[in-house]
């Protein structure tokens, strides 16, 4: 009992000590210009035009020619995707991509929503603008913009869209759903300049939104987009009115977080842990640190040499598969790694994951969208953005199989006004890809609590 009293006043001294420090400062970010050569004078073509995903019968002729040329390797007995890729099952997605995925299908599929594309700071942003079609008279649509990480694309958010434009109850808003690729992303330009990172990207796409005539709006991200949309609250907490997220990572370890790992797994009450907080959390060594340099090997390649691996990646579309999908397997359930198949048809379609790598290989983005990693980690991690608490009211989807698990007292150290922290049925990281029914009805509560057309 005198343990817990002890442990309880020291924790109430650090809230305090926390809550007072860094209140309400606002995150700057200037102008920039990422654009080919040095910024011309005059001002920037703001002019918003239609954008159509094509490709030309040469390039699947190309990527065919490739294919067919690949070179197979065995991979080790017994080995499922504990090694990465499992050969075996490679062989067999490459087989379907080249003689039965139909890409003419899957890019009227894409072109099924209005795409368009803007410049902004030098470079072109694309993004998937999708209205609702039946607002009732009298009422509007709430917008709110979507973003997404890697290695995915918008097209991760096909599914989540209509139930987000056209919900099926007349009690449910309908939401107004921007998805915009992340420069060096699809089919956003990649920057011409080193420093381009998540701020720089928070930066342009508040100034897309204010583009489309948008003064509030709501956003929603995770992988890259929760802190790019972290950021965009960070720069703009006036013109953002609830931020969203489905990854919510410390963004800096505090003394808090330290002692709720100290003491979590013997006091978990104290520190609001569930049984699942204590399973994903402890023991600290294996869950935190031997589990997370298992898994983040591509992190360390991407946030230091880049170009390097990305060049053979660009080359070859097998080699471009590979790296990507083993993520949907182990980032969707890590115990995926056991599968033959890495378990990627138990939750997505092998259409769905072609048709994402298939925005890789054409838009030729991998190596720029790696360049990412290298841009924000450059800088280290000790970031101004990473110091300021956010205090636009946030809403939480926390995903049971996600990567990085964050209970609820390590969120709230962050984001001040969480409005919803919601332990969610089933999922991982591609949430909205994987569960997008799920993430609907997270996104469609926490927005209704802050219209106040819902109690908490």
């Amino acid at each position: 009992m005198y343990i817990e009293l002890a442990v309880a006043l020291v924790l109430g001294a650090v809230v305090a000590l926390v809550f007072l420090k860094n209140r309400k400062n606002v995150l700057k970010a200037q102008d920039g210009w990422w654009g080919v050569g040095a910024c011309p004078q005059g001002p920037e073509d703001d002019s918003i035009r239609p954008f159509k995903v094509e490709t030309t019968p040469e390039e699947i002729e190309d990527l065919h020619r490739r294919l067919d040329q690949t070179r197979s390797f065995p991979s080790l007995e017994d080995s499922q995707f504990n090694y990465g890729f499992n050969s075996k099952y490679l062989d067999k997605v490459v087989s379907y991509w080249r003689n039965d995925f139909s890409w003419s299908k899957q890019v009227d599929k894409l072109n099924k929503y209005p795409h368009f594309k803007t410049k902004i700071e030098g470079i072109d942003i694309h993004y998937v603008h999708v209205k609702p079609k039946n607002l009732p008279e009298g009422t509007r649509a709430v917008p709110l913009m979507m973003v997404h990480g890697w290695p995915g694309s918008f097209y991760e958010f096909y599914g989540i869209i209509p139930l987000l434009t056209e919900p099926a109850s007349p009690d449910d808003i309908a939401f107004e759903v921007i998805c915009p690729s992340i420069p060096g992303y699809g089919f956003s330009e990649a920057p011409h300049k080193k420093g381009f990172d998540s701020v720089c990207a928070a930066h342009i796409f508040n100034k897309l939104m204010k583009r489309l005539g948008f003064n509030q709006y709501y956003v929603q991200g995770g992988d890259w987009g929760w802190l790019i949309t972290t950021n965009m609250t960070q720069l703009e907490p006036n013109a953002v009115k609830g931020l969203h997220v489905n990854f919510a990572p410390p963004a800096k370890p505090g003394l808090l977080m330290v002692l709720s790992l100290l003491f979590g797994r013997r006091f978990p009450k104290l520190f609001g842990f569930t049984e699942h907080d204590v399973k994903r959390l402890f023991p600290c060594m294996e869950k935190l640190v031997v589990n997370a340099v298992k898994e983040t090997g591509y992190m360390h390649i991407q946030a230091t040499k880049p170009d390097t691996a990305g060049r053979g990646l660009n080359d070859s579309p097998v080699g471009l598969a590979a790296y990507i999908l083993e993520k949907f397997s182990t980032w969707t359930d890590p115990e995926f790694k056991k599968l033959e198949d890495g378990g990627l048809e138990r939750k997505f379609s092998l259409d769905d994951l072609l048709t994402n790598v298939m925005i890789y290989w054409c838009s030729r983005c991998i190596i720029s969208s790696m360049r990412f990693y290298k841009e924000n980690f450059a800088k280290g991690l000790d970031q101004p953005h990473a110091k300021l608490p956010v205090y636009v009211p946030t809403g939480v989807a926390c995903f049971p199989n996600e990567l990085m698990h964050s209970p609820k007292l390590w969120v709230t150290q962050k984001f001040r006004r969480l409005k919803t922290y919601t332990p969610m049925a089933r999922g991982g990281h591609f949430a909205a890809m994987e569960e997008p029914q799920l993430l609907a009805e997270d996104v469609q509560n926490f927005v209704k609590i802050v219209e106040k057309r819902k109690r908490k």
